[in-house]
C-alpha cells in the first residue's frame, strides 16, 4: 500500500528495531515488543506492559489481526475476495454506488469534516493528480537518469477530477459514489493514522492500560509505563538531516507523553530527485509541486487520525496560517523544522520535550 506509508519515523528510545517477541521484567508488569511487516507497507510496532506474555501475545494477536482488516479496506492498489474496499470504489467512479463498511465510511466522513475545517488543503480526492506523481516517482527511483517531473498541463488537467463535494456518501445506505468517472480517492494522508487510532481504542477498550502503537512513524502510546519508575513515554523525533540509526543520535528531540499521538510529516521519506532537486511525495494543492515551507513538521494531539491529517495540512501551508490553525485548535501542538534548520514550536510542545527541561520522570 504505497501511498499509506508517509512522514518522519519516529524512534522509540527505549528500543531497537527488531521483529521478534522481546520481553523486560519490571515489578509485576512485564514490558513486551513486538513487530510485524505486512500491512500499510511499513514495519509495526507494539510495545506494551503486561503481567504475562500469553496476555501480551492476546493483545498482539488482536492488533495485528485489525490492522490487516483496515488495511484491506484502506488499500487503493489491490482487490481481495470479498471485500469492497477504496479500490472497489475507484473502480467504480462514475459508474455505480459501493456498498463499503462502516469504518471506509468513517475514514471518508472524517476527511471530509477535517478538509472544510482546516483550509481545504488534504484533500482525499487528490487521487487523479497524486497517481500521476507516484507514478513519476516510481519512475524516476526505478531509472534515476531518465527522472522528470510530470508536466504541468497533465497536473492541471488532473485537478478538474479533485471535488471532495462530488465524493457522495448515502450514510443509511453505507454506499460511497464518485460522481466523476475520472476521479479517484487517495487516502494516503490520513488512513495509516486513522487505522492506528481504531486500533488503539479497540485495544484500549478490551483493557490494554500500557503501551505503544507505532506503525511507521504513527506513534500512539496508551496510558503510561507501569516500569514503576517513568511517568510518561519517551518518543524522539527524527532529525531531517540524518539517517535512521539504532542508539538515538539521529533524533532531533524527544517528546514526554501519555495517552495521545504524535505524527510527522517531512520531506524526505518518499522522494526521487530531477537535475538535484528532491521531489517528495507531500503535494501542495495550490501549485501542484511538492511543498517547501519545511523539511517536517511533527504535530502532537490524542487522536492518531487526526494527528496524521493535521500533519500534512500543516505541512502544506505557510508558517503564519500553519501557526494560526495549530494554535486554533485545542489539544493540538506542533514543531516545525523549517528548511535552514530553524524550530518554531507551539508553548505546549515546549513543555513536553527534551530540550526544554521536560523529563519522563513525572507528569506534566
Amino acid at each position: 500500500m504505497k501511498k499509506i506509508a508517509k512522514g518522519l519515523m519516529m524512534i522509540l528510545l527505549f528500543m531497537f528495531v527488531f521483529t521478534g517477541c522481546k520481553k523486560e521484567t519490571v515489578s509485576e508488569y512485564t514490558k513486551y515488543t513486538e513487530s510485524f511487516f505486512d500491512t500499510f507497507n511499513t514495519m509495526t510496532t507494539v510495545v506494551a506492559y503486561t503481567k504475562t506474555e500469553e496476555e501480551f501475545k492476546t493483545y498482539m494477536w488482536k492488533i495485528h489481526s485489525e490492522f490487516e482488516r483496515l488495511h484491506k479496506l484502506y488499500d487503493i492498489y489491490n482487490d481481495y475476495e470479498g471485500i469492497n474496499n477504496i479500490k472497489t470504489i475507484n473502480d467504480n467512479a462514475g459508474v455505480k454506488a459501493v456498498q463499503v463498511d462502516k469504518d471506509i465510511i468513517d475514514l471518508i466522513m472524517f476527511s471530509k469534516e477535517w478538509y472544510n475545517r482546516t483550509g481545504k488543503e488534504t484533500n482525499i480526492a487528490m487521487g487523479s493528480v497524486l497517481s500521476i506523481w507516484h507514478d513519476y516517482r516510481e519512475e524516476g527511483r526505478n531509472n534515476p537518469d531518465e527522472a522528470k517531473i510530470p508536466p504541468m498541463e497533465d497536473l492541471k488537467e488532473a485537478t478538474k477530477y479533485t471535488d471532495l463535494d462530488k465524493v457522495i456518501v448515502d450514510l443509511e445506505k453505507s454506499t460511497v459514489y464518485l460522481q466523476d468517472k475520472r476521479m479517484s480517492l487517495d487516502v494516503g494522508a490520513v488512513a495509516k493514522g486513522y487505522a492506528t487510532e481504531v486500533v488503539a481504542k479497540k485495544a484500549l477498550s478490551e483493557g490494554l492500560t500500557s503501551g505503544i502503537i507505532s506503525a511507521g512513524g504513527n506513534v500512539r502510546v496508551l496510558g503510561k509505563p507501569l516500569d514503576g519508575v517513568r511517568e510518561r513515554w519517551g518518543i524522539g523525533v527524527q532529525d531531517p538531516d540524518k539517517s535512521i540509526a539504532s542508539e538515538g543520535e539521529d533524533t532531533l528531540d524527544t517528546i514526554f507523553l501519555n495517552n495521545a499521538s504524535v505524527v510527522t510529516s517531512g520531506d524526505y521519506q518518499r522522494y526521487y530527485i530531477v537535475n538535484g532537486e528532491v521531489m517528495h511525495h507531500l503535494i501542495d494543492p495550490k501549485t501542484l509541486m511538492p511543498g517547501k515551507y519545511y523539511r517536517a513538521v511533527t504535530v502532537v494531539t490524542e487522536d492518531s487520525g487526526l494527528a496524521d491529517f493535521l500533519s500534512t495540512t500543516t505541512f502544506l501551508l505557510p508558517y503564519e496560517e500553519s501557526r494560526k490553525l495549530v494554535d486554533s485548535l485545542e489539544g493540538v501542538e506542533a514543531m516545525w523544522v523549517m528548511p535552514d534548520g530553524t524550530i518554531q514550536v507551539t508553548d505546549g510542545m515546549k513543555k513536553i520535550m527534551k530540550s526544554n527541561g521536560a523529563t519522563g520522570a513525572k507528569a506534566e
